[in-house]
């Protein structure tokens, strides 16, 4: 394939809200990483009330001629929505999601643009999740606990994603040529403050009946910081719950609501049998949450009318 000089090659696309301090360590770290030049910074603003417009414009003004950096507005409120502008302004063969409170490691450009390259088969590339706690990591932290926040660590081997697993939007890149014919789901994923979900499965669900590869690179690494408002057991509960609606709102149709209706028996029977041998406060807490989950889809299902949900 012949390739535009004048047209990078990674479009790292930054979706934010309201957390102008954290985009700005963000963007300061894109300094240093190697082969910036084959790439653009698209900041999408989805329609913050704070700073982050001062912050972007500051940023592009002082690397003017030095980086490749466009500021842009979403003003639907919801990550996919925001997602998914950036998706249609990238110039780049590769998308590569960052989120605004996240690290990338200095060769993180240059480990998509190998793996692209050499693995013609692949369309989508995730890695390293490490997490950086506001002050401390709480004891009842356990790894069943992890994903949640986003914490991911499959290895040191490059590898095929497991079934029940796919990239985190903290931290992946998809080849455009996949995502101009999927989009986002808009009635899924963050919308404010509100734990929805799900848009990301949904999207490696689509690239997985495609027969598309997705890979996991232990060389592609972020840290993601993990602030104090999020470390207590109320939010892990409510990110649990919000999961389950998240579940009950991804099953439409009578057939399909049977099957989750039966998933969700089994997983009643597997929580009651994990709750025998729960003995940490930790394990009692997962316990707690899974059940959390399956009330959150359970709620769902029960509605005969849309679902009214409040922040």
């Amino acid at each position: 394939m012949v390739r535009n000089p004048s047209k990078p090659r990674v479009s790292i696309v930054i979706c934010t809200y309201n957390r102008a301090d954290l985009l700005h360590i963000t963007l300061e770290s894109l300094t240093q990483l190697e082969d910036m030049a084959q790439a653009e910074i698209l900041i999408v603003d989805n329609n913050s009330t704070d700073h982050t417009l001062d912050i972007a414009n500051s940023f592009i003004h002082r690397h003017v001629g030095i980086l490749n950096v466009h500021y842009v507005f979403e003003a639907k409120q919801g990550l996919s929505a925001a997602r998914n502008n950036g998706i249609e302004t990238a110039q780049g063969e590769i998308v590569a999601f960052l989120d605004d409170d996240a690290i990338p490691c200095k060769g993180w450009i240059r480990t998509m643009l190998t793996t692209f390259d050499s693995r013609s088969d692949i369309d989508a590339l995730g890695g390293r999740i490490r997490p950086i706690f506001e002050s401390k990591r709480p004891a009842w932290l356990i790894p069943g606990l992890e994903l949640p926040y986003t914490i991911v660590d499959l290895g040191e081997n490059v590898r095929t994603y497991p079934t029940t697993l796919h990239p985190f939007g903290a931290n992946m890149a998809i080849r455009k040529s996949f995502l101009v014919n999927h989009l986002f789901p808009t009635h899924l994923g963050r919308i404010g403050s509100l734990l929805l979900s799900g848009e990301e499965s949904w999207l490696f669900g689509e690239m997985k009946k495609a027969g598309k590869g997705i890979l996991y690179h232990p060389s592609l690494i972020v840290d993601h910081f993990i602030p104090d408002s999020r470390l207590t057991e109320e939010w892990i509960k409510k990110r649990y719950y919000y999961q389950g609606v998240t579940n009950g709102s991804m099953h439409k149709g009578y057939f399909a609501k049977l099957v989750l209706l039966g998933k969700v028996a089994a997983k009643v029977l597997y929580i009651a049998v994990e709750a025998l041998f729960a003995r940490t406060v930790g394990s009692k807490l997962l316990v707690t949450c899974r059940m959390e989950s399956i009330r959150g889809t359970l709620d769902t299902l029960r509605k005969r009318r849309k679902m009214q949900l409040t922040r």
